[in-house]
């Protein structure tokens, strides 16, 4: 079974693999970019331009969905073990950053919460974009009613040439046949392209990443309404989580900074030691030494790390930074 943060992915791919197939049939039975290369009206150059940014849009917003649900599947993860204060302090960004900074601020000030309302607001833009790839798709069909007109248009001049010059001037006639077979071509291509790439192809591309949008939704109100509902209510249990939480954080600091004091004491005590070893820790000579020679070592640490840290590539970085 497909993992709810992958799904609009996996349903891209295989789309644009059926759509691949779709063209190559296209290709091979209709000669298209033969067709496009000659084409004189060059409307099907808008076609193919309009349904590349189209399909270059869906891609993006695509990725986009994809690592927000990942995201959410984590953060419901998290909800279910600890709540609204498991996921409070877990780094978040884009749409879903956004949503639960404002859900953070209508909680603090007990404001009045309408969770479905705010989730329509912070991710508007994701349903805007959406609904411009179908504006694309519906260009991409009128593009091709318009190619049908200037191709009739050009066959019925060209036929008036045709006629003009029957029985009078050969070479005319001919120009004017193949004039209104170009004007033929331009109609059926036009409206072929039109209505495969923008009527089809453009279309489901709009409906998977709509279907993507209206999961991600959901999977938000889920979590706000069902597991951290009670989070959401001034009370006095949710006063006492509060408190418990930042008890916690409280006693999680203390134990660090004994753990950095007794690091710190340690060293001290190995400095002190290697100090008396030298036995003379009077000279200013030494003592610069031994600091010199601390921090060559220190700067060869800095420089294994970066050495490391440029191993694991950019792909290797920018996942771990989303990880984080």
């Amino acid at each position: 079974m497909i993992q709810r943060g992958y799904r609009a992915l996996v349903l891209w791919i295989t789309w644009t693999a059926g759509a691949l197939i779709i063209y190559s049939g296209i290709y091979h039975d209709t000669e298209v970019w033969a067709f496009v290369q000659n084409d004189p009206s060059r409307i099907t150059w808008a076609i193919l331009g309009l349904f590349g940014l189209g399909v270059a849009t869906s891609f993006v917003l695509t990725l986009l969905l994809t690592l927000e649900s990942t995201k959410v599947d984590q953060l419901e993860a998290i909800v279910k073990r600890s709540g609204w204060l498991g996921i409070e302090g877990t780094q978040k960004r884009w749409c879903v950053g956004n949503f639960f900074d404002s859900l953070k601020t209508i909680v603090d000030n007990n404001g009045e919460l309408d969770v479905e309302a705010l989730v329509d607001v912070e991710f508007a833009i994701y349903q805007r974009t959406a609904h411009a790839l179908e504006i694309i798709g519906n260009l991409l069909i009128t593009l091709g009613l318009v190619g049908t007109v200037v191709g009739l248009t050009l066959t019925l001049t060209g036929l008036t040439g045709s006629l003009e010059a029957l029985g009078q001037d050969q070479e005319q006639l001919l120009s004017g046949l193949r004039s209104a077979m170009s004007g033929m071509g331009t109609a059926f291509y036009t409206t072929l392209l039109g209505s495969v790439l923008g009527g089809v192809l453009l279309r489901i591309y709009a409906h998977i990443d709509e279907n993507g949008v209206e999961t991600l939704e959901n999977a938000l109100t889920r979590i706000c309404i069902v597991q951290c509902a009670a989070d959401f209510k001034p009370s006095v249990q949710r006063d006492v989580r509060v408190l418990n939480s930042q008890v916690q954080e409280l006693t999680q600091n203390v134990q660090t900074l004994q753990l950095a004091m007794t690091q710190t004491k340690s060293a001290m005590q190995e400095l002190a030691e290697e100090l008396a070893r030298i036995g003379n820790p009077d000279d200013p000579a030494r003592l610069r030494e031994i600091v010199q020679l601390r921090q060559q070592y220190v700067k060869t640490l800095q420089d294994e790390y970066m050495i490391k840290r440029a191993g694991q590539g950019l792909l290797g970085w920018l996942f771990g930074a989303f990880r984080r």
